[in-house]
């Protein structure tokens, strides 16, 4: 999976820049050093001057490229993927960063606006958050008084057909064990009731499977003030990662879905602002630029700019993107199951402090992983355990599982980008997420996430690690017994329930899934719009 930025700022979007646009040039100057700070918040970033342009490129580890944001003196910022990649921290003269502008000065170094600048870009980014927490519910139950939800019947190329080539997807693995069970999976007995192989990208069939069974479902569209499409946009996706195909190929079913919805009434009838879409892979991978071939340009669409996304990884200047959990292994079918749940992460018996379950990034050199493996190798198990995923030791969910049962912390150090599974797969653990990225979590889910990250997270900067000014495991030691159970407390009584995606025919009553939190949020959100 690629990281990059959007090549133009649409409607929605540009009002939220002009929301922080000031009046005067030296304060224009301080909204691209806002930008600029993003990106180098993001992941590795280089910086170069060209002229006057300033060129924010961020690298990407699986394929070469380098991915860059341009600002120079005009008015608002213009987003731009130029040229590949030739090393981590340098461009080559012979690569051109514009059309009429070559690279004639050295990279610089954005380091040094990480004081206020940084404090004023974190600001904006929360800002856009506190947003997002605005539109929800405070109701427990979706209120469908004032309108239900209308789920479209679409032709079946765009979703059941597409769980049909699941043996397809990827080269090393039969997809379809993941994909049975209406997307849940096969049952994993072991680990008890309620436990499923779940994929990470399983989230489209498995909401859809829960939409259809909704109490506020209506079937008639002048009954709906909600209208969700079930596309399965992440497994289109995911049929041409690996295969060599054109960008046509890779856009037609996107194209074609939104040919279908164009001359639909409800569609037209609000531009699709009361429109949903469930996308089980990160907001990357809908957004590809002209000049790349990774991944659709479904999100770009003039057509998609309107509905809301929701989506396992948002991303941070759209304001209609909105991230919702990763799935977990566990789904509940009632309440007692995430009780006994419950009751189990508090019986467990933690016999290490640390855990990280991961593969190191050895062509990602900036990325903190290699050195959190060296950290946690270089003292005994009890203080922290090492689970290599490169050499297959994550495939097994028990083993998984099992670590994060028997660990107090739980190293989340960002991947190819800012989001974790493991995240939520150590929620539910009961082990404590260790976060060095504020983007992995505090600045994607707003619905399902408390504002006070401090509840159920340790914080550790990434840059810290990364210059070895910090040492994780001896940080992570002088935190107390007491502390830590009280974080505990919070995950397991106050958050776990709401991170977890109920079975297909889960009937839970005290507590809110995931799915029902989102439904109820949806349902206040399109209630209020105004059209």
């Amino acid at each position: 999976m690629k990281p990059r930025q959007p090549t133009s700022l649409e409607p929605e979007e540009l009002s939220f820049f002009d929301s922080i646009q000031p009046k005067s040039n030296m304060s224009r100057v301080g909204n691209v050093v806002f930008l600029l700070i993003l990106l180098f918040l993001w992941s590795s970033t280089t910086t170069i001057i060209s002229g006057n342009i300033v060129h924010v490129c961020v690298s990407s580890r699986k394929l070469n490229y380098l991915y860059c944001l341009s600002a120079g003196s005009q008015k608002k910022p213009k987003f731009d993927i130029t040229f590949p990649l030739v090393q981590n921290t340098s461009v080559s003269q012979e690569h051109n960063v514009d059309s009429n502008q070559a690279v004639d000065e050295p990279i610089r170094d954005v380091g040094k606006y990480k004081n206020e600048e940084v404090d004023y870009a974190v600001k904006s980014i929360e800002e856009q958050i506190r947003l997002h927490r605005s539109w929800a519910s405070n109701t427990h139950k979706a209120n469908c008084s004032g309108g239900g939800i209308y789920v479209y019947e679409l032709p079946p190329k765009f979703n059941k057909d597409l769980m049909s080539q699941c043996g397809l997807m990827f080269p090393w693995i039969n997809f379809c064990k993941y994909l049975s069970n209406e997307g849940f999976g096969e049952p994993i007995p072991e680990l008890g009731e309620g436990w499923y192989k779940t994929h990470q990208y399983s989230l489209e069939p498995m909401f859809h499977s829960r939409v259809l069974k909704h109490p506020c479902r209506v079937y008639n569209e002048n009954e709906a003030n909600l209208f969700y499409v079930p596309y399965y946009g992440g497994l289109d996706i995911l049929r041409w990662h690996f295969k060599n195909v054109s960008e046509e190929v890779k856009d037609s079913l996107s194209l074609d879905l939104v040919k279908w919805l164009e001359p639909q009434p409800s569609w037209a009838r609000n531009s699709g602002k009361d429109h949903v879409f469930v996308l089980g892979k990160v907001s990357w991978d809908f957004r590809r630029n002209p000049k790349d071939s990774w991944g659709t340009r479904f999100l770009e669409l003039d057509q998609l700019q309107n509905p809301i996304k929701l989506l396992i990884e948002r991303q941070p200047w759209h304001v209609n993107d909105i991230g919702i959990p990763h799935p977990t292994y566990f789904h509940p079918h009632s309440d007692d199951d995430i009780v006994g749940l419950q009751l189990k992460i508090m019986r467990s018996n933690r016999e290490s402090l640390v855990s990280f379950a991961g593969a190191a990034r050895p062509d990602a050199p900036r990325n903190i992983r290699s050195k959190l493996i060296e950290q946690c190798n270089s003292v005994d198990t009890q203080k922290c355990r090492f689970l290599d995923c490169s050499s297959g030791g994550c495939v097994q969910p028990k083993t998984v599982i099992n670590l994060f049962m028997e660990s107090e912390f739980c190293l989340q150090p960002p991947g190819d980008t800012p989001t974790r599974k493991s995240v939520f797969d150590s929620i539910v653990s009961g082990c404590i997420p260790v976060l060095f990225d504020p983007y992995t979590a505090y600045y994607q889910y707003p619905w399902h996430l408390p504002e006070d990250h401090g509840k159920y997270s340790v914080f550790i900067d990434q840059e810290e690690v990364r210059e070895m000014k910090v040492n994780v495991i001896e940080k992570l030691m002088n935190v107390t017994v007491m502390e830590r159970e009280k974080i505990r407390r919070y995950i397991v009584y106050e958050l776990l329930p709401g991170v977890v995606y109920g079975d297909s025919n889960s009937e839970l009553d005290e507590f809110q899934d995931a799915f029902s939190i989102t439904i109820t949020n949806l349902l206040e959100r399109v209630g209020r719009l105004e059209y």
